[in-house]
């Protein structure tokens, strides 16, 4: 039988959440909300966290709506937060709040995704 993967408690997991700026721990989860400028951003940003859960063979639960998506990991087989839950939040990070910086791509004029305006959710 395969070994779970050891689970973090909530002081170890405020620790952890210093190093990933916007994500928060409750009910279990570490929680994210991104906001998007409409209804086209947010489902390439779901289809692009799709892409990465999948790649990562790990799934967050997510809440979509027209100009948001707030994402919640844990590790269901595991029964908590575990060590593949931070590093995905930091993939989802790192690619959804990429934007160039210099040379010859430019960027997006637009708002398009960034971190959730109110804090972390």
């Amino acid at each position: 039988m395969a070994q779970k993967d050891p689970t973090y408690d909530a002081a170890q997991i405020a620790d952890k959440l210093k190093d990933l700026p916007g994500w928060s721990y409750r009910e279990g989860w570490i929680h994210r909300t991104y906001e998007t400028d409409g209804w086209p951003t947010t489902l390439m940003l779901v289809n692009l966290i799709g892409y990465l859960a999948e790649a990562a063979d790990h799934h967050p639960d997510l809440a979509v709506s027209w100009s948001r998506v707030a994402v919640q990991l844990k590790n269901h087989s595991a029964g908590g937060v575990t060590d593949k839950d931070f590093e995905l939040a930091r993939q989802l990070d790192a690619v959804a709040l990429w934007r160039p910086v210099g040379g010859s791509l430019r960027g997006t004029p637009r708002k398009f995704v960034q971190a959730d305006s109110a804090g972390a959710s």
